[in-house]
């Protein structure tokens, strides 16, 4: 199969370092593969400066040898450089043949003995940014392999000029998707490119499926664009250059009898300038951002879509009233500008609920001649193409998540008959759904898929997953949306801010430089709202239960007591004060992002 033998080659010419040693120094640290000491590099723990290892560079015995698997990348601050090491990772799949892992632990290299002669500021700035990568180390869902770029999807390998494998990984890779292309640029300089890994927000399932006397491989991989990173309330709609929030390109992927076949679905938060800042509120005030270039950036967003995918089918699940609603209806008036896409608007929660799942067979029905006609990509063993993809179906609900990942689930479904009756493993009146076993891993993996999505963008499992594994809701599953839904507003108020800004360092979209003035240094007012959020919100919400309680107790007594009354009286005001405060200055007492705007 030439593909498999061009996979195989670049395999052998460019696979990556899997084991390195990690030796520790007083003023140094080397790290060098075990099969070639030869080829390495060490970094100064002074200034951060890297230099090659070469046939006459020699070391004395190191005070501590570490394995590690991987290099994340470096990053330098305001005094010092901080190297990223892979200590830890677990393989979970393959992909098209070659091994995936999931990264569990970083550990930091800070190489910043020149900050003992920095001012007290640069110390103080220095360590907060420290602390901010250290919230980077505990990042979920960040896969690689050695072997292959796991960037690509099915479809565009296959149609990438010869040669093309036979570069290095990090060069064969679409740099939408590699979380830490901002980390290698050192790397990169230095042609380390043995050492180069590039590391992808997934979601990466894998179910084997026994269909007859047919055995199949089924790999969901969701892959998460960087362009506007960041978490589910401070990164929302798109910026100038029509980048969205939560974008994913989500690939069904099928191997069976020597047939491989891919269907891509995209999602990415409404593609308009709008808001949803954190106050305290359990659902935050909506805000559309009018601005002269909105028909532009969704004209930019859109062009994009065809070039990369087709012609681009947008479905809107978001509620038609309320606020929503109106994000919806302005979503809807743009894109009737727009020519070469066609917009459906489904209101999920009016057709669907809580626990009709099957009514989304009126949303299909309303595509499905586009998303039939659309088709799937499709090779036999041999690596002749047998079907193309035409185009893509575009969701998207108000956070991308939980409406997003149901509907994706049966299109999923869908198409995934169309494969294995094409290939002739299923008859043209038979679907997955007739075969229980099967048709519960299908859900399954869609499922988690939903829920590492959720946990990388909002902190929370999936909403509606019961919706995925069973086709309704149980008394278990709404338990545990609600609990997921108070997680997500504790998360969304109180320590997503500081996140946000990890992912702003980590992403280059906030440069570190000692020429510009400490992003930490607060004014007064800023200073007396970090002060409430951090000193004032814990005794605001003591005051708020006491009282409430103690009204409560008051009001219980006030029929054998006058006095009992006006206390109940008086408690009721003071605890009426305290909750008009608090929500008057709800944004005051979120955690918020220090580094980079909203845009």
């Amino acid at each position: 199969m030439e593909i498999e033998e061009e996979f195989s080659r670049s395999r052998e010419r460019f696979k990556l370092y899997d084991e390195l040693e990690l030796l520790e120094f007083q003023d140094k640290f080397v790290i060098r593969s075990p099969e070639s000491p030869g080829q390495g590099f060490w970094i100064s723990r002074h200034d951060g400066e890297i230099n090659l290892i070469d046939d006459d560079t020699s070391f004395e015995a190191s005070s501590r040898t570490y394995t590690i698997y991987g290099l994340v990348g470096t990053i330098r601050l305001l005094v010092g450089t901080y190297v990223l090491v892979i200590t830890s990772r677990k393989e979970v799949g393959s992909f098209l043949g070659f091994p995936v892992y999931r990264l569990m632990s970083m550990r930091l290299l800070a190489c910043n003995e020149a900050l003992k002669f920095s001012t007290a500021q640069e110390k103080k700035d220095e360590a907060y940014f420290r602390t901010l990568l250290k919230i980077v180390e505990s990042m979920p869902g960040l896969y690689y392999s050695y072997d292959t770029d796991i960037t690509l999807n099915l479809q565009r390998r296959c149609k990438l000029v010869e040669g093309w494998m036979s570069k290095p990984i990090w060069k064969q890779a679409d740099p939408r998707f590699v979380w830490n292309k901002n980390l290698l640029e050192e790397l990169i300089e230095c042609k380390l490119d043995r050492f180069i890994i590039p590391l992808v927000v997934l979601s990466f399932q894998v179910a084997e499926l026994k269909l007859k006397d047919s055995l199949a491989t089924m790999t969901l991989i969701s892959r998460r664009c960087t362009r506007r990173l960041g978490t589910r309330m401070w990164r929302r709609g798109a910026n100038l250059e029509g980048d969205t929030a939560n974008f994913i390109e989500t690939e069904q992927l099928l191997e069976t009898e020597g047939f491989r076949s891919s269907l891509l679905q995209v999602r990415g938060s409404i593609p308009l300038l709008w808001e949803q800042i954190v106050d305290l509120s359990y659902k935050p005030h909506l805000r559309i951002i009018s601005h002269e270039e909105t028909p532009n950036i969704v004209e930019h967003h859109f062009r994009d879509l065809l070039q990369r995918y087709g012609e681009t089918v947008a479905v809107d699940l978001t509620d038609k009233h309320g606020e929503e609603g109106q994000l919806s209806a302005a979503y809807a008036a743009q894109m009737q500008n727009l020519q070469h896409v066609r917009y459906v608007s489904f209101d999920f929660h009016h057709h669907c609920g809580s626990s009709s799942f099957d009514n989304l067979k009126v949303l299909y029905d309303q595509i499905s001649e586009d998303f039939e006609k659309q088709r799937y990509f499709l090779i036999d063993e041999k690596g002749n193409v047998l079907e193309e993809q035409k185009g893509i179906i575009r969701a998207n609900c108000i956070d991308c998540l939980d409406r997003t990942n149901v509907t994706q689930s049966y299109l999923g479904q869908k198409s995934l008959n169309q494969q294995l009756q094409s290939i002739g493993i299923l008859a043209p009146s038979e679907c997955i759904s007739m075969f229980e076993e099967e048709y519960v891993k299908f859900r399954t993996v869609w499922a988690e898929q939903g829920d590492e999505i959720s946990l990388e963008y909002a902190g929370t499992h999936a909403l509606k997953g019961d919706l995925v594994r069973y086709g309704k809701q149980t008394v278990t599953g709404i338990i545990k949306d609600g609990m997921s839904a108070l997680s997500r507003y504790y998360l969304n108020n109180f320590h997503d801010g500081i996140r946000q800004d990890a992912l702003d360092l980590i992403s280059g979209r906030y440069t570190v430089s000692r020429n510009n003035p400490s992003p930490f240094q607060l004014n007064g007012f800023e200073s007396i709202s970090l002060t409430c959020s951090m000193q004032y919100l814990p005794v605001a919400s003591a005051l708020l239960i006491g009282g409430l309680t103690i009204t409560t107790f008051t009001l219980q007594q006030a029929s054998r007591n006058a006095q009992q009354y006006w206390s109940s009286i008086v408690c009721a005001g003071v605890t009426a004060g305290v909750m008009a405060i608090v929500k008057a200055n709800g944004r005051q007492f979120c955690s918020r992002p220090r580094l980079c705007g909203l845009l």
